[in-house]
């Protein structure tokens, strides 16, 4: 008698996987399809997004004058008291970039036998010069300074490149401050006259500011579980402050990336990587895994924002633009929500449509399916409602200055579809000429400055899990205890997570994109006392 094989034993023909195997991937709350679907993708690698162009303004990006802004603004002011929002800030990730060329000086300087501009010569190092030119300039200087004359009973006679070099050794010791293991929200980012702001604290100062309404405003932050205990701290000592400042009552809540999304490694020959114990190896599933966070949250409006694009003072200005993307997504979802609901009690007639199908094309940039004029009328309002009944995103876009990472383009899918995406340039085939020529024209960068709307026309919450482009993840390469592996991430929370929204692309001011990608970038004015 023939046997049915199952996807268990599948994974112990192809890949000789053990019960013990089996056990730790229950342990990890993960499906064995999920297991083997992964690694199918390592065998067979993830196509690459077929960009058609760039887009541009006027071209896939709405371009609005400050009045209009202001409109906008206005428009979501008169409306928030009727709303839940909710701001969510992803937060789980440690500084270790931040520090990434403090921790190598550590590790390559030769202390006793090498003078640090010796170094700085040596290795061609242009960042360290910059830190050091600029070293009391930091939020954290004058703390790091004190523990350095505790430890030191000869500060005052030191040179000064010892004292650098014991600075930044107590800087990122694991027995003092460790930032580079710490999160970014939890670092010393702004210096005040009176106090030193974290981005906890500034995030909760612009929660109060665009997400407020009727005077209550909810933050949440997505962190490590082991971390949370670091941002309750700072909460605890800020919270009330800032809601006095702005008579808002704020409140925070959590989430972890769920363990379940952790995805699983393969060495280069695509076979699971297994530590030196012979357990398999799961790595987190990237922010994409975050999509499940997102789906958990029940509100009418979500800002979401990075953890370090913030800044020190101009939050009047932030704020404009923040609620203008609201009031733009109001607007919209307002008109969207009218012709759902005109079809739901069958009020569409064939001279509607012209004018719904402008409005989807104009407005929300949605690509019509070829033939659709030769359609019923009934099979008309299917397409529009199938297009229509989707969440909603605004995605704020700067001009690009050269900052790495994501930016806005036109995708074409398998079936010829043009959609309005973000795309990392580890998406594009850079080896073909016309895909690096048109990932090369891009004019602006995504900032991750977005307001969504999850709810459909009747108020219920979509399952955003509906909407994901699971073929658009990432595989990437790292080192284990000085191994190559190959790990896949998910796909990215604004990038293939989204894939299947209503998306609309409006620029924004500089001013808006502050991030700290090295400690260095806190050097910068939009980090520093006006």
């Amino acid at each position: 008698m023939e046997k049915n094989f199952t996807t268990k034993d599948s994974l112990t023909i192809t890949h000789g996987f053990s019960e013990a195997d089996f056990e730790q991937i229950k342990s990890h709350g993960i499906s064995l399809a999920k297991i083997a679907e992964e690694l199918a993708l390592f065998e067979s690698g993830i196509p690459k997004i077929t960009l058609a162009k760039p887009a541009l303004v006027d071209d896939g990006i709405l371009k609005y004058s400050i009045a209009e802004f202001q409109q906008f603004a206005g428009l979501f002011d008169s409306k928030k008291s009727d709303l839940k929002l909710k701001k969510f800030v992803p937060a789980s990730g440690a500084a270790s970039r931040m520090f990434k060329f403090l921790n190598e000086f550590l590790n390559d300087f030769d202390h006793e036998n090498e003078t640090i501009n010796a170094y700085i010569n040596r290795r061609k190092d242009k960042n360290l010069p910059t830190f050091l030119a600029g070293i009391e300039k930091f939020p954290f200087y004058e703390q790091v300074k004190s523990k350095l004359k505790l430890l030191h009973d000869d500060y005052y006679e030191m040179e000064g490149h010892e004292k650098s070099y014991h600075f930044i050794k107590i800087m990122l010791s694991p027995e003092h401050f460790d930032f580079a293991n710490k999160p970014k929200g939890v670092l010393d980012f702004h210096k005040y006259n009176d106090h030193i702001a974290t981005p906890v604290e500034e995030h909760l100062n612009e929660c109060a500011f665009y997400a407020a309404s009727n005077s209550v405003s909810h933050l949440h932050f997505t962190v490590s579980d082991h971390h949370e205990d670091l941002f309750e701290k700072i909460i605890n000592e800020v919270k009330q402050k800032v809601e006095e400042a702005s008579k808002t009552t704020l409140h925070v809540t959590y989430s972890h990336q769920d363990k379940s999304t952790d995805t699983i490694a393969v060495n280069t020959n695509n076979e699971p990587f297994r530590n030196e114990n012979g357990t398999l190896v799961f790595r987190p599933g990237g922010h994409g895994a975050l999509i499940n966070n997102l789906n958990e949250l029940d509100a009418d409006v979500i800002f979401i924002k990075n953890i370090d694009n913030v800044i020190q003072d101009h939050i009047q200005e932030i704020t404009l633009y923040k609620k203008g993307l609201a009031g733009i997504l109001l607007d919209l979802q307002q008109q969207i929500f009218e012709i759902l609901a005109a079809i739901e009690h069958q009020k569409i007639e064939d001279i509607h449509i012209e004018k719904i199908i402008d409005f989807m094309q104009q407005k929300l940039n949605i690509d019509i399916i070829e033939g659709f004029s030769k359609y019923t009328l009934e099979n008309k309002i299917d397409f529009i409602k199938e297009q229509l009944n989707r969440p909603i995103r605004v995605c704020g876009m700067v001009k690009n200055e050269g900052e790495p990472g994501g930016g806005p383009f036109w995708v074409r899918d398998a079936k010829g579809h043009l959609s309005l995406q973000i795309v990392e340039s580890s998406q594009v085939d850079t080896h073909n000429h016309e895909q690096a020529q048109i990932l090369a024209e891009s004019t602006h960068f995504n900032p991750v400055d977005l307001v969504c709307a999850t709810k459909n026309y009747k108020g219920t919450k979509f399952d955003l899990s509906q909407f994901i482009d699971h073929k658009t993840g990432f595989i990437v390469s790292k080192n284990k205890s000085g191994k190559e592996l190959k790990a896949y991430e998910l796909p990215g929370l604004w990038n293939g997570a989204m894939a299947k929204w209503i998306t609309v692309f409006v620029e924004v001011p500089l001013v808006t994109f502050n991030p700290v990608k090295t400690v260095n970038d806190l050097l910068k004015p939009a980090h520093q006392p006006q």
